[in-house]
């Protein structure tokens, strides 16, 4: 049996020929997101639920700290990452170096985590999605749906062992980021390629999803999430807006136009982009669709987060935007995290929390947070088209030609 063959869609040509691939299938805080929700008997991480299935499918995430304990450990694995961390010698110098910036930022980031109730989020919700997604393969396909995170458990390696230990043909991998990165979904599927390799099984065809953030059925889910944060300024949505007639509408309804739509995504290092990463291209594509398939006339504008450490990063930061939002005299917004899917230590502190007291410092009138997609049923159909629109592409032939 040979090596395990790779097919990917690949992410030049960032909307060329994209409308022809897909077609449609017909307050933010950590306790009421977490209380409802459909819940599994097994970790999806262990495989053990359900029997096995003929395809494994893989949903990546970047993972958190299950407690404050944690948050030191996860630091030292997300710096050891040497997708974050490369330089001359940096294979050896990485250890050192990464074992210092957890101690040092351990501290402060504990207090983000202790804001929202002392751990990340980020498993649960992501094995809420794993739950949902499989329900909805398995009415067509015998699939097994499973969490991998890149920085804390259910690591990686852990995930590979449950699945080589099961008679999976293929495998999709599906890393839960829209948008392309060396740093997010390049990171993730280098380390499942090390893993993998290190597992010595041999013949599982693997298909990987690299990019969906121009895939219509989740484009209509990030809508649906707008509509939901617009109704908090007593705005209809843009569908009802459409189908009433003024009389009908209140003046709250009618007077939406000036609520201001802040995409919000985190930042990356710009000598990651100059070095020819898609990301920054494919964020300011995503909102581009966004705004065209939900039609408002709102002002909006591209911001981004979570900066870490000294050097140029992607510009404008949030509190940037707040700042000028302030300077133009704006009085409500809406913040939408427009390259997260689900609600974690960005969303909840840095965004619910944090930027939240700065616009009130500021002076802005009303501050909202987009819902996260999370396991919204219009998100999940989205992953499970991605998922079986991978499994339709035809094989390549012996030379490697579709």
């Amino acid at each position: 049996m040979g090596a395990p063959r790779i097919y990917d869609r690949g992410s030049e040509n960032l909307n060329r020929g994209r409308e022809t691939v897909y077609h449609d299938r017909s307050r933010t805080n950590m306790e009421e997101i977490l209380r409802d929700g459909p819940q599994r008997t097994t970790d999806p991480s262990t495989g053990k639920q359900g029997g096995g299935g003929s395809v494994a499918v893989v949903l990546m995430q970047l993972g958190g700290p299950d407690s404050l304990a944690a948050v030191e450990p996860f630091l030292y694995n997300l710096f050891s990452d040497p997708d974050i961390i490369d330089f001359p010698f940096a294979r050896l110098a990485r250890p050192t170096l990464a074992r210092l910036i957890a101690s040092r930022r351990a501290r402060k980031v504990q207090e983000h985590y202790a804001s929202i109730g002392g751990k990340s989020p980020l498993r649960e919700l992501t094995e809420r999605q794993a739950v949902a997604l499989e329900a909805d393969l398995r009415t067509t396909l015998d699939a097994r749906v499973f969490v991998a995170m890149r920085y804390w458990h259910p690591l990686t390696h852990e995930v590979i062992g449950q699945i080589v230990s099961q008679d999976f043909r293929e495998a999709v991998i599906l890393p839960l980021y829209p948008q392309y990165s060396k740093t997010t979904t390049g990171s993730s599927l280098n380390e499942w390629h090390r893993r993998y390799a290190a597992a010595k099984k041999n013949g599982l065809v693997t298909r990987v999803v690299k990019e969906f953030y121009d895939h219509p059925i989740y484009l209509d889910a990030v809508v649906e999430k707008i509509n939901e944060g617009m109704e908090r300024f007593g705005c209809a949505s843009h569908a009802r807006a459409e189908l009433a007639s003024p009389s009908v509408l209140s003046s709250g309804e009618r007077g939406a136009n000036d609520v201001h739509l802040v995409f919000s995504a985190h930042g990356v290092p710009m000598s990651v982009i100059e070095a020819g990463d898609p990301y920054q291209a494919q964020v300011e594509a995503t909102v581009k669709l966004v705004m065209e398939r939900g039609g408002w006339p709102n002002p909006h504008v591209i911001c981004y987060q979570s900066r870490v450490g000294p050097g140029r990063w992607l510009r404008p930061s949030l509190d940037e935007t707040l700042h000028q939002l302030s300077a133009q005299g704006a009085q409500r917004l809406l913040v939408v995290p427009i390259a997260f899917v689900s609600d974690h230590v960005e969303t909840l502190s840095e965004i619910g929390i944090e930027a939240r007291e700065l616009a009130g410092h500021l002076g802005l009138g009303q501050f909202e947070v987009m819902p996260a997609l999370n396991d919204s049923p219009k998100f999940i159909q989205a992953l499970a088209d991605l998922v079986l629109r991978e499994l339709a592409m035809k094989l390549p032939d012996a030379d490697g030609i579709p």
